[in-house]
């Protein structure tokens, strides 16, 4: 009789969906990472023209329409100085497919993976189904990763790590001189760093850095995605890039996994990424007061948390009983161990809903721990 693969026994239904499933109807949901407004208007137009224009019928080229290519590739040197090739570049179903190319491309069976804990719930689990070891390595006290820590678990057996900045789910936003250590370690190691910049325009403090910008090998593949920037998570339209070698091996999973991206997708991303951007600073300044209002309620709640720099999530470290007597109150939030060992004694918080909204809810986790 046939039986299921060891690969897909040892992964289990992510803790975020196991919570909010649990959750009632009229909860208030601050667990799932879903931005409450939405897509930019010329985003939707463009789908919708392309579509009504019969240009969304057919495939698209493997690696996404050479328009979108291009305005990504355009983006990285608007933003941040850096020369992308289009020709480098891959559209995929999100960031999530994203990160799955990039560790079934470069991960042998048994080969290390080092990625954060706690952090975002795929690393561990793509790693797995690569046939992969999963290595999380703890956090300092402000929930960044230490460059040191990452260095010190590298062993020959080490494929990749990880870099998550801004962070899932601890808002957390590393460093320049971080950025720069992970991009030493990257080539000295001649090891893979997959940067994971999901959230790289969700920035309140500081400025994002990409380990892309230091390196000196092609060892530094950097995965984003629409989905946080410009509230498109429903349309699952992510990139990677890489060294040209890299996207090659890249592209054979993604062509036969995928075959290319949703097209009417492609078409919103392209408008979305060269069009107007003050939606996405609206955006932002609206997380960013959202961010100030949840730390406040939750430091006068008595708990301690770090204060996040981006993102949308907060990680107070809450008491034993915390996210169940929350939950039955009627406010959906995160255990800190969905995201792996190191976040017992934590949860996640989403501040990415209505300003209403998070003030009762507020309101609720003071009396619940109150009572816990």
């Amino acid at each position: 009789m046939t039986e299921f693969s060891a690969r897909v026994e040892q992964v289990s239904i992510s803790g975020i969906r196991e919570v909010f499933e649990a959750a009632s109807e009229d909860a208030i949901n601050l667990g799932i990472g879903q931005p409450d407004f939405p897509t930019p208007a010329h985003a939707r137009e463009a789908a919708i023209e392309a579509i009504e224009a019969g240009e969304t019928d057919a495939y698209t080229s493997n690696k996404g329409t050479l328009e979108l290519r291009e305005a990504i590739a355009a983006t990285y040197d608007r933003d941040y100085g850096l020369a992308v090739s289009s020709g480098d570049v891959i559209a995929t179903a999100g960031g999530s497919e994203a990160l799955h190319l990039v560790l079934e491309a470069h991960v042998d069976p048994g080969e290390e993976v080092i990625f954060p804990d706690p952090g975002f719930v795929s690393y561990d689990a793509l790693t797995r189904i690569a046939g992969g070891t999963p290595k999380p390595v703890g956090l300092r006290e402000d929930l960044t990763m230490d460059p040191a820590a990452v260095e010190d678990a590298i062993t020959d057996d080490t494929a990749a790590f990880v870099v998550n900045s801004p962070a899932n789910p601890t808002g957390a936003v590393q460093s320049e001189a971080d950025m720069r250590e992970f991009a030493r370690i990257a080539d000295e190691h001649d090891v893979l760093c997959l940067s994971d910049e999901v959230y790289e325009h969700i920035v309140f403090e500081g400025e994002h850095h990409s380990p892309l910008a230091f390196a000196e090998t092609d060892n530094v593949v950097v995965v984003s995605a629409c989905s946080k920037t410009y509230s498109m998570t429903g349309w699952r339209l992510g990139w990677v890039l890489g060294s040209t070698r890299r996207i090659e091996r890249m592209l054979r999973v993604h062509q036969y996994a995928q075959a290319c991206a949703s097209a009417p997708a492609q078409y919103a991303a392209e408008a979305a990424l060269s069009g107007p951007q003050e939606p996405v600073a609206e955006m932002v300044e609206a997380f960013e007061r959202r961010r100030d209002v949840v730390v406040d309620g939750l430091e006068d709640a008595g708990l301690e948390v770090p204060t996040p720099k981006g993102a949308f999530y907060a990680m107070p470290k809450v008491p034993e009983g915390w996210c169940d007597e929350v939950l039955d109150r009627g406010v959906v939030v995160v255990p800190g161990d969905a995201f792996g060992a190191n976040g017992e004694g934590y949860a996640r918080l989403s501040y990415a809903t209505g300003m209403e909204e998070l003030k009762e809810a507020l309101e609720i986790i003071d009396e619940a721990t109150r009572a816990v």
